[in-house]
């Protein structure tokens, strides 16, 4: 009789295998018995490891896949040329939505030069079926210029622990594994919750000083909020006050960010244009490695000057301060080693995404009058007066300001993109993917359809209230991810959310936000951000 169960659940499992893959079999996990759930499970996981056949054969080929057609030599390289190419990697936004009217929800961008063909995929349900099924050590798309710098330039620095971006396999898995523990759980983000105040009250008093007589921020105000956002990642990382936001700020915070500015800039480049970099030293391939040096220096010299503090208070057993995340991950005996190295992570990828977040939510508040007045009632119910201490209830009661920040996420995320390097042979929409392709999941432009979001142009923070107009609702949940989603989600994710949610509130609780010159359109520069100066003006509340 259990021989008989054990053969109706494997038919039963096939049958949904057949029709929806892993993800679909998994659906019907609940309706047994734990006993069965288990002979199910393991059914499953046998199949995890391969395409099933059938899937495979029914699947169309990976040659019918329409996109671009690629030309002899450049292939379709030369798409991002200047002058003769019609790919700007500046208006990537406005080339993914042209792609999509022109070729449906997946297309093949195939014959780039020195990389994989990348297939860019604009379904959310097909985004899900590769996150829900994703290994043990999934691959992103690789960055080959991060990659040689980590791991062929400076591999004596790096060694065997590279951190978490441009690592791949066993080396990612460990690495990530060692801290994920202290950087993913929701808990350990909110002790950090006074330096975070700090650095934004400093910001708001910075503010003050570099409006002009129009009560107007500068041309350079984007800049003003990436000092914000690296003296909260130094405060956070490595118990460190920089003074980033004073008069007489050190001059390396800034070529710190500057560096981190060139970075991003050129990185792009170095990935999609015909790769000379890797015959012989290109002029941005200079300047590439020069910011990362710059980067490593400067990092490396704050995280050396923590890590004697924290030899000194071990000592002493002076402990007045919360602990940083240097200084928890050294308490679990990860090494010094994984501890800098994820400081210096922090640092690369933290300071600009947080930044131009920050700045495009405080750009479609001054945008938006009405949401601005809805919020400002939110937090000055919630917060305590200007100067008292924010608490943990406190950050969790601001929901309308945490929908604020979703919603501008989803309009117009900062990373439009997100992918996947398949690792083996796939179907996904319906297509047999090879290994070795990289997925390129479309973030900006699913995010940005009424089919997931009914409305999608109008700036509407109440569709992730709960208890609202469905019509107005999310209908995928995976159709806006600003932080990626599974095992290779942001790691910064919980401490860039507080950062936020704490600034814009002091920001909302001391002015009031107006904007008076032409729409600003959206842009790559190197993040998805508003392109021209922000002159916000901020009145005093």
């Amino acid at each position: 009789m259990l021989d008989l169960y054990r053969t109706t659940l494997g038919e039963t499992a096939m049958a949904h295998l057949r029709h929806g893959g892993i993800f679909g079999a998994s659906k019907i996990l609940c309706r047994f018995s734990t006993e069965a759930t288990q002979i199910l499970t393991r059914s499953l996981e046998n199949f995890a490891d391969v395409t099933p056949d059938f899937e495979w054969n029914d699947a169309k080929p990976y040659t019918e896949i329409p996109g671009p057609k690629p030309v002899p030599f450049l292939g379709n390289t030369w798409r991002f040329l200047p002058y003769i190419g019609d790919f700007k990697i500046e208006e990537v936004d406005k080339v993914s939505k042209r792609l999509h009217k022109k070729y449906g929800n997946v297309v093949k961008i195939g014959g780039l030069l020195g990389r994989p063909d990348m297939v860019f995929l604009y379904d959310a349900d097909e985004i899900e079926r590769v996150f829900r099924s994703e290994e043990k050590m999934p691959h992103r798309p690789s960055m080959p210029s991060l990659n040689y710098y980590k791991h062929v330039l400076r591999k004596d620095f790096f060694g065997e622990d590279a951190g978490v971006i441009a690592v791949h396999g066993e080396s990612w898995y460990n690495f990530r594994s060692k801290v994920q523990q202290v950087m993913l759980q929701p808990r350990t983000a909110k002790l950090y919750i006074g330096a975070v105040q700090e650095a934004s009250e400093a910001f708001v008093q910075r503010v003050k000083k570099v409006r002009n007589y129009k009560d107007e921020t500068p041309d350079h105000f984007l800049n003003e909020i990436h000092k914000w956002s690296l003296e909260s990642i130094a405060r956070v990382a490595l118990d460190v006050r920089l003074g980033c936001l004073d008069d007489d700020a050190p001059l390396e915070t800034q070529e710190l960010i500057d560096a981190v500015n060139v970075f991003f800039k050129n990185v792009g480049v170095l990935e999609l244009k015909v790769p000379f970099w890797k015959l012989f030293n290109t002029p941005t391939w200079l300047k590439y490695v020069k910011a990362l040096d710059t980067i490593v220096e400067i990092t490396s010299k704050h995280t050396n000057a923590a890590l004697a503090r924290t030899k000194t208070k071990e000592i002493t057993g002076d402990a007045k301060s919360e602990p940083s995340l240097l200084e928890r991950l050294l308490a679990m005996d990860t090494g010094v080693k994984i501890a800098t190295i994820l400081a210096l992570d922090l640092f690369l990828v933290g300071i600009d995404t947080t930044s131009n977040a920050v700045a495009s939510v405080i750009y479609q508040l001054a945008l938006h009058p009405e949401k601005q007045r809805k919020l400002y009632e939110e937090v000055s119910t919630v917060l305590p007066p200007p100067g008292k201490p924010i608490e943990a209830k406190h950050v969790e009661e601001m929901k309308y300001l945490k929908a604020c920040i979703k919603e501008t996420l989803r309009m117009y995320p900062v990373v439009i993109g997100n992918g996947r390097c398949m690792t083996k042979d796939t179907v996904i929409g319906g297509y047999q993917i090879p290994e070795g392709v990289q997925i390129v999941f479309q973030h900006y432009v699913i995010s940005n359809q009424d089919k997931y979001f009914p409305g999608s142009e109008e700036f509407l923070p109440e569709r992730w209230m709960t208890g609202r107009d469905f019509n107005h609702g999310v209908k995928h949940a995976f159709a806006s991810l600003p932080f990626g989603y599974g095992r290779r989600m942001c790691l910064g994710r919980r401490f860039a959310e507080l950062e936020m949610i704490i600034v814009l509130a002091k920001v909302i609780q001391s002015f009031k936000l107006e904007y008076h010159y032409d729409k600003l359109d959206y842009h790559i520069d190197p993040m998805y951000t508003p392109n021209g100066p922000l002159r916000i003006k901020m009145i005093d509340r």
